[in-house]
């Protein structure tokens, strides 16, 4: 990882990672940090994970901070973002990466289960959102996640998939509630992606078949997803506003 600065990355620039312990959004934080950018690295349960991002970030010259919330948690959200401001000093990009996955037909899901879900990954959302639009300065940047299973319409996906809709929504109406701000929203699609989340409980042959189906004949990596998040943080892909960026090699 390059601790150098690009000439495109203003000095001084903050972002809040949620769900950065691990996956997708631990490469997120790693990213970010690589271009100069100081880390609040958000995290639900796993403090050891999020304090070796931490130590990561630190060991190749960046800045970083842990911070636990439940992301649906307007409370504990509120305090990741008083801790960016105290620690860094604003708040310049907010990544809200964390999310929850069940799979299950929907005549057979439990609604408990459902009801986790979407409170992680639509309430959650929602509520990192509404910090974000609070808080984040001029030239800044909110990117949410959402996924391709949308387009792919994989059974079992309902649930997951439901609440990723509901994700979608928000782009474009944040973007245009923020009209005169400078601020940019959107989010990413990733496709498959070879996360523990994704792999986990998926044999060979289920693998192999997803990675066949894109035009680049692989599965996403993590790194192919951060750097997606990385421009559309960046002052380089500051003119992409409201928009579902789907990241996933021509899948769909």
């Amino acid at each position: 990882m390059t601790t150098s600065q690009h000439t495109s990355e203003p000095p001084g620039r903050v972002a809040v990672v949620t769900g950065a312990s691990g996956g997708i959004g631990r490469v997120v934080a790693l990213r970010l940090a690589a271009d100069g950018v100081a880390v609040v690295v958000g995290y639900a349960g796993n403090q050891e994970a999020a304090e070796k991002v931490v130590a990561e970030i630190a060991a190749a010259g960046g800045r970083a901070v842990a911070a636990a919330a439940d992301v649906a948690d307007e409370t504990a959200v509120s305090g990741v973002f008083d801790t960016a401001e105290q620690e860094f000093g604003g708040v310049d990009v907010v990544v809200n990466a964390a999310g929850r996955m069940a799979l299950a037909p929907i005549a057979e899901l439990d609604l408990a289960v459902l009801d986790a879900l979407h409170r992680t990954n639509v309430r959650g959302t929602f509520v990192v959102a509404q910090q974000a639009a609070r808080r984040v300065r001029a030239g800044g940047s909110i990117v949410a996640f959402s996924t391709s299973v949308l387009g792919l319409a994989f059974p079992g996906y309902g649930a997951y998939a439901a609440s990723k809709g509901a994700v979608e929504a928000l782009p474009m109406i944040l973007a245009r509630e923020l009209r005169g701000r400078d601020v940019t929203v959107n989010a990413v699609a990733p496709g498959p992606t070879a996360t523990d989340l994704f792999l986990d409980g998926k044999d060979e042959e289920t693998i192999g078949r997803l990675a066949a189906q894109p035009p680049l004949e692989r599965l996403g990596t993590p790194q192919d997803i951060a750097e997606v998040v990385a421009f559309l943080a960046s002052p380089a892909g500051h003119w992409v506003n409201g928009q579902v960026v789907r990241a996933n090699g021509g899948i769909v």
